[in-house]
């Protein structure tokens, strides 16, 4: 698409098990990394396999599993296993701590978790712990735990009699210190029928049979969750890094003449510090788009982009929950500098503090209308709040739209950090700090880094002034890494004499924050 428009959706079904009949030899997927390729009909065979296994373990459709694995080629056969078996499938961070994949696991209610081997010692602590699991399957084998390759080689390969759709739901680390999970409205229907923000996606990206789509960046991820589906859904080839790293991106795209992409913004900025002679040495002319999303591109990052891959850089707006979404080519951005685009899927509207909506130019809450439906799990509260009768819904983020209707994002709301494309929420790192028994309280929030865009800052004010030093900083710093993950914990820490909270025991961040960012 040369200008932002609403994609056009495909006139027939799609879905791997069709492509596995008319292409059955293609390759559905590469991994970079071993070059192992399984093709359509390797695929379809092995996630009927393992839909059987679901089956024969009293997994029905509705039900809950979770996978915790990095990128991995027996990933895309769960995920596809349980699309058609009706499940709700949950990737799980891999790098949380033990407690905070114990808190999905209860709180999904997953009756299955599928694990890679480098998992072993926490799958074993949870296990120790005795969480609520009826059944744990390792990828491939470890001690004292059956073998999903084991429990697959008993099954046919022909697909089960009640084959449903399934979905995704993935967890967004919440404000009030734990995550939430994000579902998609269910209802049993044919497990061909994919959703039309599956199908939208797929046709926004341009994707199609002819093409080879990559995006090096965990599967546990939305963005590249769903649109490795999509490339496989419309039966291209999607070409997986187990893990990212920019050179070997480089000599991917060139190997399997990529021809669409997504990447994060610090992947920009990693493959931009190579040295030009050795990325500039790669052939990319077989790619048709790269878009980016998930955290805001610095605009001297995305015009050096534009600048060395030809104006085929795209960029789109939209969240987990899926309440709508805006997409900008590399012709309209340069039109339009920081903007994310017009709205190719939902309504939005700008609405102010007053709950009436904004004319152009004018600053408020994001809302979509005319999108699907989704629900917090578990947190009722959550999910109304973020509903609006007359507006739809909102995740909190703040922005304003032009007269043309190209949205411009300005903030988030409650402080979200996002960090290399990951949301970070202060409240959980903050209840974390406030247990430390020398702080009396803290403030979190993102501050600039140039190659993940925002790194998580603390300000802390301690019980006793005089403790204030450089030592004390590296101190609560390591207390932190201890007890939460590593992308969670504070880069830095600065002491302030008291936090700017008001009477009504709201903490003003603002003041904090602006400190260090530029005006």
């Amino acid at each position: 698409m040369n200008k932002t428009q609403s994609p056009e959706l495909p006139t027939e079904h799609c879905h791997p098990s069709e492509w596995a009949v008319r292409q059955p030899e293609k390759a559905a997927y590469i991994m970079v990394g071993t070059g192992e390729e399984v093709s359509y009909r390797e695929l379809d065979e092995a996630s009927n396999q393992i839909a059987h296994v679901f089956r024969n373990l009293g997994l029905a459709g509705g039900d809950h599993i979770a996978l915790l694995s990095s990128n991995d080629a027996y990933f895309m056969k769960i995920v596809w296993a349980a699309q058609r078996s009706g499940l709700i499938f949950t990737p799980i961070h891999t790098h949380l701590q033990v407690d905070e994949v114990e808190y999905i696991l209860k709180d999904c209610g997953a009756k299955l978790l599928f694990f890679s081997d480098q998992f072993l010692d926490l799958v074993r602590l949870l296990v120790d712990r005795e969480t609520a699991l009826e059944n744990v399957l390792c990828l491939k084998s470890a001690e004292g735990f059956a073998s999903l390759i084991s429990e697959m080689s008993k099954q046919p390969v022909t697909s089960i009699e009640d084959q449903l759709a399934g979905a995704h739901m993935l967890y967004s680390s919440g404000t009030t210190g734990h995550p939430k999970g994000i579902l998609p409205s269910w209802e049993p229907r044919s497990f061909s029928d994919l959703p039309e923000v599956l199908l939208s996606t797929g046709a926004l990206l341009g994707i199609s049979k002819r093409s080879v789509y990559m995006a090096p960046a965990p599967l546990y991820h939305a963005a590249p969750l769903v649109s490795n589906m999509v490339a496989m859904a419309f039966g291209g080839t999607s070409v997986i890094m187990e893990k990212f790293e920019p050179e070997s991106a480089l000599a991917a795209i060139e190997k399997y003449t990529v021809t669409h992409s997504q990447w994060v913004p610090a992947m920009f900025t990693r493959m931009l510090r190579l040295p030009k002679h050795r990325r500039e040495s790669f052939d990319i002319s077989f790619m048709q788009q790269a878009t980016h999303a998930a955290a805001p591109c610095p605009e001297d990052i995305k015009q050096q982009m534009i600048n060395w891959w030809g104006p085929i850089i795209a960029e789109y707006y939209s969240a987990t929950e899926a309440i709508g979404m805006t997409f900008i080519t590399s012709d309209e951005w340069i039109a339009h500098p920081g903007s994310v685009g017009k709205a190719v899927f939902g309504t939005p509207h700008i609405v102010g503090s007053n709950g009436s909506a904004l004319p152009p130019g004018e600053t408020g809450k994001i809302y979509f209308s005319g999108t699907q439906e989704f629900k917090y799990f578990n947190d009722v509260g959550k999910t109304q709040t973020s509903r609006n009768e007359q507006f739809g819904a909102t995740v909190g983020d703040i922005g304003y739209m032009d007269e043309e209707g190209y949205l411009y994002l300005t903030d988030r709301d409650s402080f979200v950090i996002i960090s290399g494309g990951v949301n970070i929420y202060p409240q959980e790192i903050e209840n974390l700090l406030v247990g430390h028994p020398d702080i009396l309280d803290a403030a979190v929030f993102g501050v600039p880094n140039v190659e993940f865009g925002e790194e998580v800052k603390a300000v802390v004010e301690l019980c006793d002034w005089k403790m204030a030093c450089e030592e004390k900083k590296d101190e609560i710093i390591s207390w932190s890494r201890e007890r939460m993950s590593a992308f969670k914990t504070p880069r830095s820490i600065d002491f302030v004499p008291a936090l700017p909270r008001r009477e009504n025991g709201k903490l003003y961040k603002n003041e904090l924050k602006k400190n260090y960012w530029p005006s």
